[in-house]
This record gives structure tokens, sequence and C-alpha cells, in this order.
């Protein structure tokens, strides 16, 4: 074997190393792009209402219920899930339609939510 042989690197065709990426890529299971359910805040609508809600919708107990309502009051929004897009548009749908908060008589509906992607991190 002379220096030239055994300095020699082996290179793979582009066509097997393509072929090998594809299949790699084929087995990576691919997630749907993840969504947050955001809750508006208002003044039409009491803690207890949102911790119940919460708590109907979306199965948080009631500390965290608490914690969320605390949230949505002081910041003005919170996530209250992040999950896929058609799940996030049930729960806002959801919310949109749980009803108004018998404990103030000026409340008129429902609370606000809207769905929004979740940014890369």
């Amino acid at each position: 074997m002379n220096d030239l042989e055994s300095s020699a690197a082996v290179v793979e065709p582009v066509e097997k190393t393509a072929r090998r990426r594809k299949e790699h890529d084929r087995q990576k299971p691919k997630r749907q792009p993840r969504y947050n359910v955001v809750l508006w805040n208002d003044d039409d609508h009491t803690y207890e209402y949102v911790i119940a809600m919460l708590l109907e919708l979306f199965g948080h107990p009631v500390e965290m219920g608490y914690q969320l309502a605390k949230e949505v009051d002081t910041q003005g929004r919170v996530v209250v899930l992040t999950t896929t897009r058609e799940h996030a548009e049930l729960k806002r749908d959801q919310i949109h339609a749980y009803g108004k908060d018998h404990a103030i008589a000026a409340c008129k509906g429902s609370m606000w939510s809207t769905v929004e992607p979740v940014e890369s991190q």
C-alpha cells in the first residue's frame, strides 16, 4: 500500500446519504404545533365563576383555578391550556359557551378567550 492509498478517505455516494437521511426523517414522529388557550380579563366575572369554569372545562383543581383567576385579574390574560390547535379551538368555544356569571347582575355572557400559537423557544 502506498502513501496515497493509506491517506485516502472513503466517500459515500450522495444518493446513499440522502436515502439514509430520508429514512431517518421518516422514523422521527412529528409533533403537531402547539397552541395556547388564552383567557382574557373583564370586570363582569367573579373569581368563583372563573374557578368553577376552569374546574368544569379543564379539570383544573380549585387551587390552580384560583391562581389562574388571580393572574388573569392582575395581568389581563392567562394561558389556561397548551395543546393541539383543534383541541385549543374546542376549549375556546367551550369557554365562550359557558354562560354568564349569575353572581353579577350586569354580566351579559361568558368570558372571552382566544387561541394563539406557542412561540418557538
